[in-house]
This record gives C-alpha cells, structure tokens and sequence, in this order.
C-alpha cells in the first residue's frame, strides 16, 4: 500500500505545475507563495522551542485558536508555526494578531520534500487537527523521534469503511502517532475498532470560542433599523434558495435585508449573476460601503468577516446542510444569540447538532418549502441565554483539558 501511496504523490508532483496553475486561475492558490508547497521558504525560523501545528483548512484552524493564543503565553515556547492547506485558511490567519506565531502553506508528501521542510523547521513537537494524515510525513516524523499527537480526530462512518480496506496500512500510520484525541464517542470507537489503543476523549476543540473584535461601525452605521437574515458558508443552489426566500419576505417585512456569505468566495461573480438574473439589488463586502438602504443582498466576498454578521442577524442559516457538503460549525453563531437554522447535511458536525437539537438551539429544515416556514418564526425569537452560557462553560472545560493534556507532551 506504501508503494502505490508513494507512486501517486510522484504523479501529482510530476503534474504540479499544471495543477498549480489551475488552481491560480480558479483563485485557489496563492501565486507569491504557492512555492512553499515545495518547501521553499522565505521566513527565517526563530532560535529555541517551535511548535508546529498543521491543520487543513479554515474550520481546524479557528478551532485551534484558542489553543494558540494560550500557547503564545508559554515562555519556554519561542514560536509556533501552523501550516494549512487553502487559501482561505492562510487569509483567515492574517486577521488575527499573534505575537509569535507564523504561518506557512503544507508541504507535498514527497520525501525529498518532507526531508527539506523539517530541516529548516526542526519542530520540537508537531500536533495535527482533525483528520490530517500524511503517511511520509508522519513516517519522518517517527524516524526523527519527534513527537506528534493527533487532537480533536475526527472519522466519518464513510472514511472508517475506507480505512477497514486498509486496517493493516491504516493501523501501521495510526500507530506512529505518540497520542490521539478524538472529538467524539463515534470517533473514539471507530479508533478503537482498527485496533488503535493510545487514545484519550477530551470533547470537540470547536466548543471553544476564540475572541472577537466587534465590528461597531459595521453595526451602527450600515444595518441599522434592519431585519437581518444571514446564510453562511453557502454552497451552489444554496444562495439561489435565498434569493428566492428574500423576495417573498420582502412582501411582508419592508426592511429585509439577506446577508450571503459564501463558503468559497470565489464563486462570487457567479453569484452576482444569479442577483442579477432575478433582478435584486445588491452589495459586495470588498467594495467601498455605502448607503444599503435600499439594498436586498448584501454579500460578504472578504474571508473571516462572519463573526461581525451573526452579531447583527436575526436569524442564520449555516450553509452546506441542504445540499451534501457536510454542513458548517453553527456554535459561534449561536454565541451571539442568532436563531440557526439548518438543512440535513450536517455529518461533519454531528455531535454538535445533536447537542442543539436536544437543548432545543436549532431548527432542522428537510427543504426550501419548509425553510421558507420556519425562518418566518425565528425573526422575533431569542435564544436562551442560560443556555449559551451553558454552552461556553462546556467549551472552557474542553479547553482546558486539551491544554494540561498538550503541556504535558510539549513542554
């Protein structure tokens, strides 16, 4: 299985200019950095203790903010780097103002590769996110005697039966790891079904909430006497659901405005073409802000801005729940006292709207036609309060548990 790994990574190096321009097109890659794939750096790395966090995209890495913030209070650790995969990611990184933490793009899984990226770093001790596994990494890693741990693991009933094909691949790089922290009880159980035994459940790092700067002037100034509808992290169809929504509500409630934030900013232009096929008047985020008194769609084609929308919307639907994307992390909406709504599709976050749904925090909807009913409801509901508070002592806990058990491997 090693084989056939190695001779894939070969064929995607092989075919890399080609994907990388592509994907520079598409506004997928970074065209000043893309070159850090290869292990070509820029940045000098600091003297001392560096700890390395690699996590793949934007939901890992806001889940471990919060444990980068506290790490970055440690002494004995000099600097930290986190390595991600997209492009969003690495301009979410960019909002944040950390002190001694940088950010750089994953490496491919090619030895020579590999070899090169840990000489420069020469991490002391190196934590993955979620469900990041890179079997020449980790195998390096191993052989370098650098320890790596594995928290908040996550594994679908979809990716377990993959691994079941490989269980004596998938065990051989599971057990590389020095610890693993799954998420959830499903997850633990599938870890333990591949026969994986340095396991310990300390809950979902995505309880935690990082801080926010709150956008005053965006609140007073622009939404203001408002009835705010939000839709994030919208996947294709899912916005057209929403202009669609928008327009029957606008009969009944005259200061409506529809906020879109999509989960790929990229496919704004295609956006911006479906508003102006249905004829609603519209505001890009990017552009200059001016007077939205009239405007219908306000869209947010700018990365990690959502936190300032849940603190001025009524009601938030999170996207990639009516069509199969999985679903998107509804608690720091919920934190601000936004009524969440949501489709079906929410696999990726199962244990946390199970949570919701049984604290009664959330509304399910099967489709548009009950959407359209259910939203109406929500817009002079408010969230319970004692119950948000219950939410973040929950993720205080989980934060401080994560922490002693990670102190105890790095320092």
């Amino acid at each position: 299985m090693g084989i056939i790994y190695n001779l894939l990574v070969f064929i995607v190096i092989i075919f890399s200019p080609f994907i990388i321009i592509y994907r520079i097109l598409k506004k997928k890659e970074n065209p000043k950095r893309f070159y850090e794939k290869f292990s070509i750096y820029k940045k000098k790395r600091g003297k001392g203790r560096l700890i390395w966090f690699h996590c793949s995209s934007v939901g890992e890495f806001l889940s471990i903010v919060p444990l980068i913030q506290e790490f970055e209070k440690i002494q004995r650790i000099k600097s930290i780097l986190v390595t991600t995969s997209t492009l969003s990611s690495s301009k979410i990184f960019e909002k944040f103002r950390f002190k001694k933490t940088s950010h750089q793009f994953y490496p491919l899984d090619n030895i020579y590769i590999i070899r090169r990226f840990l000489n420069y770093w020469k991490p002391s001790s190196v934590i993955f996110v979620e469900s990041e596994i890179w079997p020449t990494m980790i195998s390096e890693l191993k052989k370098r005697d650098i320890k790596v741990t594995l928290i908040n693991a996550r594994m679908s009933e979809k990716s377990f039966k993959r691994w079941l094909y490989i269980k004596s691949f998938g065990k051989k790089i599971f057990e590389k790891f020095d610890y693993i922290f799954p998420q959830n009880k499903e997850t633990l159980q599938y870890f333990k079904k591949l026969g994986i035994k340095k396991l310990k459940f300390l809950g979902n790092l995505k309880f935690i909430s990082s801080k926010n700067v709150e956008n005053k002037k965006l609140k007073k100034n622009f939404f203001k006497n408002k009835t705010v509808l939000c839709s994030a992290s919208t996947h294709e169809n899912e916005e057209e659901i929403f202009a669609n929504l928008h327009i029957k509500f606008k009969k009944k409630i005259s200061n409506l405005i529809t906020i879109i934030i999509p989960r790929h900013i990229e496919r704004t232009d295609e956006i911006v073409q479906m508003l102006e096929n249905k004829k609603l008047s519209f505001v890009k985020h990017s552009k200059n802000l001016r007077n939205i008194k009239d405007c219908d769609i306000y869209i947010v084609d700018s990365y990690g801005e959502s936190k300032s929308f849940y603190e001025i919307s009524n009601v938030v639907f999170l996207g990639g729940s009516l069509v199969s994307k999985g679903g998107q992390n509804p608690l720091e909406a919920l934190r601000f006292g936004c009524n969440i709504i949501h489709g079906n599709y929410t696999y990726n976050f199962k244990d946390v709207y199970k949570m919701l749904e049984k604290e009664k925090l959330s509304l399910k909807v099967s489709g548009s036609k009950e959407l359209e009913r259910k939203v109406f409801t929500l817009f002079n509901k408010k969230n319970n309060s004692k119950k948000i508070k219950k939410l973040n002592k929950i993720g205080n806990l989980i934060l401080e548990k994560n922490l002693s058990e990670l102190k105890k491997i790095v320092l």
